[in-house]
């Protein structure tokens, strides 16, 4: 562990130790350090897990849970010790010249490779869109988080190297926030609904979002114009486009209405209209260029003199205070008038953010024709950035709702009676859709996903639908979700069937022949398992691509990936490059789901860090050269990678398909008992069935991360290699796909990744509970199997042996996480037997569950 990393966690460690004496006296900290020597001791083969599962059991279930509690918030402040190391690590790899993974080390990469046309042709096209979703997978409450922050500024100064006098408050301090987090409920006491979850993702955008877009820009900027950033009009087009589902998706989620839809916007609005207002009054404040030096031009004195006749009282005071400065009386100006958009004051708003951009551009241009180059180009240049992001929307709200219930509310409009609750609903929703657009511009919301999109008729459905509402009806682009293996062979049939579809032809002419399609990772892996659903979706591109080609169609693919390796997750940027050849062409689009938010976007350096990867690697992903090598690869090694999927695909099916199988899963995983955590307004299931059709992909995944089992992320792949390879006998050819071909080696990469996660000794104890001992030996033996081979192809001798950091983190994380799951064990174990009567001891049994489910998913940084 590198020493800067080792000190924080130590400190931020030994105060948490403090603490516990504190509140529970030695004895406490007593037990949690017992427990922690015997799972290091295990994991060196010094003890047994047995010996210290009997540890665990024989503590009290209050005991228990305080020792549960201990180690999860130990894993909240070791994510933070490593959250800092990985921005310290950042900075020191900042030295001057362009950073692997950079926007500068990819503009670099392509004019070495490629004439200068090129780059201006892939940078004038560029399109990065981050979509937030509520998906349920962060586990953290939101006071929790707000903890953790506190203590991450108090922990910055500390290492800043601060005086004697402001290190010992800054100690006290920290001691006190983290006596804070130990005494504060880990999990939600109440269900979330979805304006919680919202006004949760609007934190991300207050604390980093807004920030770091224009420093993205002028990252690119220099990029491409090197010394003249800042001096110049900008090379770099504003490419970052938010989107969001939250309160927009209703997809199996009775909360989301029509009014909460309205809700969500206006709340939105409000916290961009606040950022924007500030800024603007920041700079203006800052803007203290005197006309004598920086004479206005007649384009902004006339702005000014206009002003003055619609407000006279307020200009004149602004003059009075800033006499001589007509930039900055005018950018008051400005950052009032967002004031009064925000609280609707129709004498003085602004109609739309093209004229509060029109104002700037104004100031912009009177600071360049006075030579204020450096004025016009720098702080004023980022403000336009921001409003040409964000509008007065700030995210591009979606609607997202399931194809069964459009084609039964077509048919009761149809029919002229009485209309159902849910069709009411769903013509309200396009209503306030309408609404949204007439108060923001069509922007703001125009696109309804229609998510198991079955044919055309599907689309047409929602334009119909739309259609009814006469002079009301919204401006729509209707996308197309397909999520299972048979809907993404369908998927060119479909966009075939599409055009025939009078709507869409006159939004295609609309929009310059722009047509977006989603792609569902989760729920194609959960069908499929992983290798076939990984090749399924790559085939899906291809063919969407040459589609697209064919009928000269602008086409975006939106990648409906999750935040665990089960769904599609997994280091951005690799998976970019992965992509079929000609899919990207400069744009893409991907949800960033629940706890990805915060882990993406919660500090301003790892989120503009993983900005610039995304943008390098779409930049990449966009070029000819890395294009034809991967056109090569897949050409060559596509028959080896069918096998593998066929192979692939009918183990993880014979596991599935096997009799009793759904109600194994919820013995032996604390499945049922996830939705107490309350960390989502949706529930886990799209219906009240049991089976595993309507069960989401989140829980799913969630619950199998919960037994170290990790099966969504490798079950089959194994039995896929050992048909190519003969049993692991000849790896001439798997080995030689790794080398080559970026789809393969991403799908053992992460393959790899989720088998350190997992724990086989662990694992074994959960499977145990399920009674089944045929379908434990089976997932097991595909364990060993898809371990060995992955080992094999790679010609690693042990798991992530080529990414030493993570590697690290895992072998030290795992232990604790072993702690955890023992205690999880215990109270699993109990439940499941039905021997426990007593409604007390049950409930501090299920305390003590939900509590090491919290920690698990704190230990091993994911959920679903």
């Amino acid at each position: 562990m590198p020493e800067p990393l080792r000190r924080d966690v130590r400190l931020l460690g030994a105060m948490l130790g403090d603490g516990l004496v504190e509140y529970g006296g030695r004895e406490l900290l007593d037990d949690v350090e017992r427990l922690r020597r015997a799972v290091i001791a295990a994991r060196r083969g010094e003890t047994g897990i047995e010996e210290v599962a009997a540890l665990v059991d024989g503590w009290t279930l209050e005991r228990a849970e305080q020792v549960a509690r201990a180690f999860t918030v130990y894993f909240h402040l070791t994510n933070l010790a490593e959250e800092h190391h990985r921005i310290r690590t950042l900075r020191e790899r900042d030295t001057g010249g362009p950073v692997p993974g950079s926007v500068a080390a990819a503009v670099e990469e392509i004019r070495a490779s490629s004439a200068d046309g090129r780059l201006a042709e892939v940078i004038e096209g560029l399109e990065f869109r981050p979509v937030f979703t509520a998906h349920p997978t962060e586990a953290r409450r939101r006071a929790v988080v707000t903890a953790i922050q506190r203590i991450s500024d108090l922990l910055t100064g500390l290492n800043a190297g601060p005086g004697a006098g402001e290190r010992e408050e800054a100690e006290r301090r920290l001691r006190e926030e983290i006596d804070l987090l130990w005494r504060t409920a880990l999990r939600r006491g109440t269900q979330m609904d979805p304006l919680d979850e919202v006004r949760t993702a609007m934190a991300a955008f207050d604390e980093t979002i807004f920030r770091v877009v224009p420093e993205v820009y002028r990252s690119l900027d220099r990029a491409l114009d090197g010394d003249g950033t800042g001096t110049r009009p900008p090379k770099a087009r504003p490419y970052l486009r938010f989107g969001s589902w939250i309160g927009g998706d209703r997809d199996g989620n009775p909360y989301v209405t029509a009014q909460v839809t309205r809700d969500a916007v206006m709340i939105q609005s409000e916290h961009v209209l606040r950022a924007l207002e500030a800024a603007c009054a920041r700079v203006g404040r800052e803007l203290t260029v005197h006309e004598a030096t920086t004479p206005a031009s007649p384009a902004l004195r006339d702005a000014l003199a206009a002003a003055r006749t619609a407000q006279p009282a307020r200009i004149d005071e602004m003059t009075k205070r800033s006499p001589g400065e007509p930039h900055r009386q005018f950018l008051l100006y400005a950052a009032a008038r967002v004031a009064a958009t925000r609280v609707r004051d129709a004498d003085l708003a602004y109609a739309s953010p093209d004229d509060l951009l029109a104002d700037l551009r104004t100031v912009q241009d009177s600071l360049a024709e006075a030579g204020a180059a450096r004025q016009a180009y720098g702080r004023v240049q980022q403000l336009i950035w921001q409003v040409e992001t964000f509008g007065f929307h700030l995210a591009e709200l979606e609607i997202r709702q399931h194809s069964e219930l459009h084609a039964k509310a077509l048919a009761e409009v149809d029919g002229g009676g009485e209309q159902s609750e849910t069709t009411q609903e769903i013509l309200e929703t396009l209503r306030v859709v309408a609404w949204i657009q007439r108060r923001f511009g069509v922007r703001a919301c125009h696109r309804y996903i229609v998510s198991f999109t079955r044919s055309a008729e599907d689309i047409a459905n929602v334009h119909a639908l739309a259609a009814s509402l006469g002079d009301g009806a919204p401006v729509l682009d209707v996308i197309p979700l397909f999520e299972t293996g048979e809907d993404l062979e369908r998927a060119p049939h479909v966009l075939e069937g599409m055009l025939e579809i009078p709507a869409v032809r006159r939004r295609l002419e609309e929009t310059g022949r722009r047509l977006e399609v989603m792609l569902g990772y989760s729920d194609s892996a959960k069908q499929l398992g992983p290798a076939s659903a990984t090749l399924r979706l790559y085939d899906t591109q291809e063919a969407l691509t040459a589609w697209a080609a064919h009928h000269d169609v602008r086409l975006t693919l939106f990648h409906g990936r999750g935040g665990s390796l089960g769904r599609g997750g997994g280091p951005a940027n690799r998976a970019i490059l992965a992509q079929a050849p000609g899919s990207v062409a400069g744009r893409f689009k991907v949800t960033e789901q629940g706890e990805v938010i915060f882990a993406r976007y919660g500090h301003p350096q790892i989120a503009r860090r993983h900005v610039e990867q995304v943008t390098s690697a779409v930049l990449l992903a966009s070029t000819g050269a890395v294009q034809d090598r991967a056109r090569d690869a897949a050409a060559r090694f596509r028959p080896l990678a069918d096998k593998i999927g066929e192979a692939a695909k009918a183990s993880f099916r014979a596991l599935i398909e096997s009799e009793g199988f759904a109600s194994w899963f919820a013995r032996v995983s604390p499945l049922e008992e996830i939705a107490e955590l309350r960390i989502g307004s949706r529930p886990a299931r799209r219906k009240a069935a049991r089976g595993l059709e309507d069960l989401r992909a989140i829980p799913w995944v969630f619950a199998w991360t919960q037994t170290r089992v990790n099966l969504p992320g490798w079950y089959g792949l194994g039995s896929g290699l050992a048909a190519v390879s003969g049993d692991g006998r000849d790896l001439a050819e798997l080995r030689e796909a790794y080398e080559a071909w970026p789809l393969f080696n991403t799908l053992l990469d992460n393959a790899e990744m989720s088998l350190a996660k997992s724990d086989r000794a662990i694992a074994e104890r959960y499977l145990a509970l399920g009674e089944r001992p045929e379908l434990s030996e089976a997932v097991l033996a595909e364990y060993d199997r898809t371990r060995s081979l992955v080992l094999a192809v790679t010609g690693h001798d042990r798991l992530l042996e080529n990414r030493r950091v993570l590697s690290r983190a895992v072998e030290l994380r795992n232990p604790y996480v072993d702690a955890l799951s023992l205690l999880q064990l215990r109270a699993l174990s109990a439940l499941r037997s039905g021997d426990v009567t007593d409604e007390a001891e049950r409930a501090h049994l299920e305390a003590l569950l939900l509590l090491s489910v919290n920690g698990v998913a704190a230990g091993l940084q994911n959920t679903g």
